[in-house]
């Protein structure tokens, strides 16, 4: 199963937020360079399998109050 980043957090806080929200809807999450530094280019990536990806996507939009 090959994972997509739907998100890309510039810290673990914002990271974790977005991996309860898709976990809350059933989406299998994983997150990966948690320990990059804040500000770093790369970020904290939120991932979720390929298949899932746009429907992950069009949730984290919509919570965010920009519905797709």
């Amino acid at each position: 199963m090959e994972f997509i980043t739907v998100y890309r957090a510039l810290n673990i806080a914002d990271a974790e937020l977005m991996r309860s929200r898709l976990e809350s809807a059933d989406f299998v999450v994983a997150i990966e360079n948690e320990d990059a530094v804040m500000g770093s280019e790369a970020g904290i990536l939120v991932r979720v399998p390929e298949d899932e990806a746009q429907e992950a996507r069009a949730l984290l939009d919509y919570k965010d109050g920009a519905p797709s």
